[in-house]
């Protein structure tokens, strides 16, 4: 196996990681040298052109193979892991010309089914279904077609089924790094976060994020406080869905009021009704900043980069490209893949805005942290761990 490829990937389409290593997985993503062959040019052109959610059919070229991606319902442009998830069809698509793209939106857990069924009718190479509720769908699907090609994002199986690549992303380390940066530069000693619907893969980067803070506390004996999560108690703040603007913007404003200056939204599309609260309440006076998820926020959602310190992220445009590209090349290889600090698929934004901001001490701490992450020194509990 070529762990390298999927690490070029990732790190072409993030510009540049924070903390970078070697790894390895078991599934295809960790297996073909050709997914990270283009990423240097297509992953930055996917990554500033979002993908119109006016149509159903996203072809980069005329290819003989067909990808197909089924969405969740937080939709194409959710600034979020339905767009990288197409974007790394796109970059699939732009470094092989035998492979075209398209995709089906859902817009209720009641499409996954047809959905997945219309796409198994028009004979697509492999079907990409994204996010954790579709486990469930994809996995009927996947045992009623043994010889047809599935990938899911956010979801792994156990046993492992071998017809589906399972894309899942340790994100309990990157979001340990996030809280433990939020108490670094947080000036009220309030921090939030808040979760969309409360999944497995959205508590794991709400348990890292508030063990993060815990960890400065304990190195800096300082009193940070996390509003909106638990990691003990596993109890905290949710809004119900992922496309809710108005409730993760209600939701932040009562943060601010209850004195938190640094929000983490793990919500999709509801974290942009955050990053507006914020916005508002820097029009008046305060000084309130965040984290983003998922994608680096500064190109996601670059209309709010000024407030973005980082991202906490996971490269799922590498991860779905390569399940791509090694269906096409008959090399798909199902089994789990698990994105890590170690192998890059999980990592820190760049600070953008906030890098002459970010204290250089607070910097090397983090790097530190990082590598004491990876090799274990640190600890990273989640009651939400990935398989």
């Amino acid at each position: 196996m070529k762990p390298t490829a999927l690490i070029t990937a990732v790190a072409a389409s993030a510009a540049t990681l924070l903390i970078a290593a070697c790894g390895s997985s078991s599934s295809s993503a960790s297996s073909s040298a050709s997914a990270g062959a283009s990423a240097s040019t297509s992953a930055s052109a996917a990554a500033s052109s979002p993908a119109s959610a006016s149509t159903t059919t996203g072809a980069s070229t005329t290819g003989k193979f067909l990808g197909c991606m089924v969405t969740d319902t937080g939709g194409i442009n959710d600034k979020s892991f339905n767009q990288s998830a197409w974007q790394g069809m796109q970059e699939a698509a732009a470094a092989n010309p035998n492979i075209t793209v398209k995709y089906l939106p859902s817009t209720s857990e009641s499409d996954y089914v047809p959905n997945i069924n219309q796409f198994i009718s028009e004979k697509c190479g492999i079907i990409v279904t994204v996010g954790f509720a579709m486990a469930d769908a994809t996995e009927a699907a996947a045992k009623a077609h043994p010889t047809q090609d599935f990938s899911i994002v956010d979801n792994a199986y156990s046993p492992v089924i071998k017809n589906i690549d399972a894309l899942v992303f340790n994100t309990v380390q990157d979001g340990f790094l996030g809280g433990y940066l939020a108490a670094g530069m947080t000036k009220t000693g309030k921090v939030a976060t808040f979760g969309g619907a409360e999944y497995p893969t959205v508590t794991i980067y709400m348990d890292g994020f508030w063990d993060g803070v815990q960890y400065y506390n304990q190195k800096h004996g300082t009193k940070v406080q996390v509003l909106g999560w638990n990691e003990q108690t596993q109890k905290g703040e949710f809004t119900g869905d992922f496309t809710n603007e108005t409730k993760g913007q209600t939701v932040t404003q009562t943060f601010i009021q209850e004195g938190a200056d640094i929000i983490f939204p793990v919500a999709g599309n509801v974290g942009l009704g955050a990053a507006k609260a914020v916005q508002q309440a820097d029009a008046q006076g305060g000084k309130v900043n965040m984290l983003w998820v998922d994608t680096d926020g500064c190109i996601s959602a670059a209309q709010y980069c000024k407030y973005f310190i980082s991202s906490v992220t996971k490269g799922i445009q590498a991860a779905v490209k390569n399940a791509v590209v090694t269906s096409a090349g008959g090399t798909f290889k199902g089994g789990d893949y698990i994105g890590t600090l170690a192998n890059g698929g999980v990592l820190l934004s760049p600070f953008h805005d906030f890098s002459s901001s970010v204290p250089a001490a607070l910097q090397a701490e983090l790097k530190t942290i990082g590598a004491e992450i990876e090799s274990g020194a640190i600890k990273t509990p989640t009651k939400s761990p990935v398989s």
